[in-house]
């Protein structure tokens, strides 16, 4: 859970601590005093985006960080990534300069932004209060289904991932086609000059040695010789002056054992003199001056340096292109084995990925029945009478939609002739385009085909519409609230950690009062008796359910602004809901009202 979370120069924000407990966490205060602000302080932690706009005025940096205690997950992660542990916390710091630019650090070490989201899941879940329909799409409806479910995308996106690396090499060809066809003669020049040269690999460094010896031959010839005639023929060789010491202190041996050794060595020196002499006078026969040999060698170089020149810094590099313009001859060559050898791979790739597209809508419609169910029961424990849906449709294709359609058939996946579409047909000797603009494929994605649908009806009577046709602010509010709740309580127990996620709703409650709120009060006391739940609110009914409530407030000093954050006691826990019931003035029917509200509440 969250243990603690800091924000110094942020925003409005000049310094200031929270420290949360388990259960719901609810932080109250007036309008503008900073809750949201801390709620995108830890939304920043999770790895969000950051501005320079967010360096509170005449600062140079802000700094938010926050303590959580560890998983087991948070922990793998933190390994993966080569961060140190720190006992049974992770400490988070995230820096923002007024340049724009930030660091982070993970356990004060330095690590990234990318750290942080991978870590995010882990620790929390941040709900802010912009979140509305807008961004409630039809991706976000499936995420959080396949959350519910717990439904891996691995196996769609492995199969898309081959069926797109098919369809591409058989565009590639295709539309390369011409630009192939201008390019067979140079390639066929290119190769037949490279092949007529053949060529070895490394034979240039091997000719420039030879043409140093071959230029060189009679200064290496009588190098070879004196060094031959000073090692070992010479009279005052140094094999003859080894010789003659070898005696000398084998005759201190007979006397002395301690020369034993030293004759040794000198008799092992004398044998590697006479064969490095052996060696250089070998060498030296084998010198010989051949002019016409050099001119050869020297042609061969300029050879080399020109084919060089063309096709590559090395003659490996020569040899390699010489080896992908034959390459690309043999596919112009054997175009039509190629093509069917392609489409033969891209249609076991498209079957491949329909297998696995299906198993994955069967999994979706499966999982959506039950989350259906369970959201509607959350909904209608929240003050609402409402019918709740959740669509799973396979939109393999426009033409496959019209025909299950017509078929009455609803959402179930049918199968099609892809083999027709994908080979296209053959005009002119060429073939048509596959497949780039085919509407069976257009809908085809790393995360399946299906497009998922939440829809309710709210009142009795009233037919089923998708969510952003029918809630209001206050209905939509209280939805959101159902489905995470369901989603998470579903999640929680599929996952089966020791330390549950923490959850963060920020204004949660807004558009809605009176029992609806209470409802909603009990939902996020329910959820905390789970979870860590941390929620901003405005309503004395929800702040009443508070395990721990902290206020947040603003004063004036010296002209600036000043944020403090309060845990508040049973007396100032009462005193704060009476204050959210009567307002600026706290009278003594308010207080009683909100004793009451709170004893109600436990």
């Amino acid at each position: 859970m969250l243990v603690e979370l800091r924000a110094e120069n942020y925003a409005v924000i000049d310094h200031a601590i929270a420290s949360f407990g388990p259960g719901l966490n609810l932080l109250t205060g007036e309008t503008g005093a900073g809750k949201s602000i801390l709620v995108d302080a830890l939304a920043l932690l999770m790895g969000g985006k950051s501005s320079s706009d967010l360096v509170r005025h005449g600062a140079e940096k802000a700094v938010v960080s926050c303590v959580f205690e560890s998983t087991p997950g948070a922990e793998s992660v933190l390994e993966q990534n080569g961060i140190d542990a720190e006992g049974s916390d992770i400490i988070l710091r995230r820096e923002i300069l007024s340049t724009g630019k930030g660091r982070v650090f993970v356990n004060n070490q330095p690590a990234t932004v990318v750290v942080l989201k991978q870590l995010a899941p882990e620790l929390a879940l941040v709900h802010a209060q912009s979140e509305s329909l807008s961004s409630f799409d039809s991706s976000q409806q499936r995420i959080l289904l396949d959350r519910f479910a717990g439904i891996s995308t691995d196996a769609v996106a492995e199969a898309h991932a081959r069926w797109r690396a098919a369809q591409d090499k058989l565009t590639d060809l295709l539309q390369g086609e011409q630009d192939r066809l201008r390019m067979v003669d140079l390639w066929t020049y290119q190769r037949k000059e490279i092949e007529q040269a053949r060529l070895e690999p490394g034979e240039d460094e091997t000719l420039e040695t030879e043409k140093r010896v071959l230029a060189n031959a009679e200064k290496l010839y009588a190098a070879a010789l004196s060094a031959f005639d000073q090692l070992y023929e010479g009279g005052s060789s140094a094999e003859a002056a080894l010789r003659a010491a070898i005696r000398n202190v084998e005759e201190l041996s007979r006397y002395d054992a301690r020369f034993t050794e030293s004759v040794q060595q000198l008799a092992s020196a004398r044998a590697i003199v006479a064969d490095i002499g052996a060696a250089l006078r070998d060498y030296a026969e084998r010198v010989s001056a051949s002019p016409e040999r050099l001119a050869e060698i020297e042609d061969r170089l300029a050879l080399l340096d020109r084919l060089k020149r063309k096709y590559g810094k090395t003659v490996a590099e020569v040899i390699a292109f010489g080896e992908e313009v034959a390459r690309k001859l043999a596919e112009v060559e054997d175009r039509d084995d190629i093509l069917k050898a392609l489409r033969a791979d891209l249609e076991q790739a498209a079957a491949a990925y329909r297998k696995a597209a299906s198993a994955l809508t069967a999994e979706r419609q499966a999982a959506a029945q039950k989350l259906a169910k369970l959201a509607e029961a959350q909904i209608n424990s929240l003050a609402m009478k409402s019918r709740f849906h959740v669509a799973v449709t396979p939109v393999e294709s426009t033409e496959a939609g019209a025909k299950s359609e017509s078929a009455g058939k609803g959402s179930l996946v049918s199968g099609h002739d892809f083999s027709r579409a994908e080979k296209g047909t053959k005009e002119d000797g060429a073939l048509a385009p596959a497949a780039e603009s085919n509407s069976e494929t257009a809908h085809w994605t790393e995360h399946g085909w299906d497009q998922v649908e939440y829809r309710i009806a709210t009142n009795p009577g009233e037919p089923i519409k998708p969510l952003i046709e029918v809630a209001s602010g206050g209905e939509l509010s209280r939805v959101l609230l159902a489905l995470k709740v369901a989603v998470e309580e579903s999640s929680s127990k599929n996952r089966k950690k020791t330390t549950p996620r923490t959850l963060v709703f920020d204004e949660i409650d807004i558009g809605i009062g009176g029992r609806a709120a209470d409802a909603v009060g009990q939902k996020l006391k329910a959820l905390g008796r789970a979870q860590q739940v941390l929620c901003v609110t405005h309503l004395p009914q929800i702040a009443a359910f508070a395990d721990q409530h902290l206020a947040v407030e603003k004063r004036e000093d010296h002209g600036r602004t000043q944020t403090r954050i309060r845990v508040l006691d049973d007396r100032a826990r009462t005193h704060e809901v009476a204050r959210m019931l009567s307002g600026a003035e706290v009278t003594d029917t308010g207080l009683q009202h909100a004793a009451q509200m709170i004893a109600a509440s436990r």
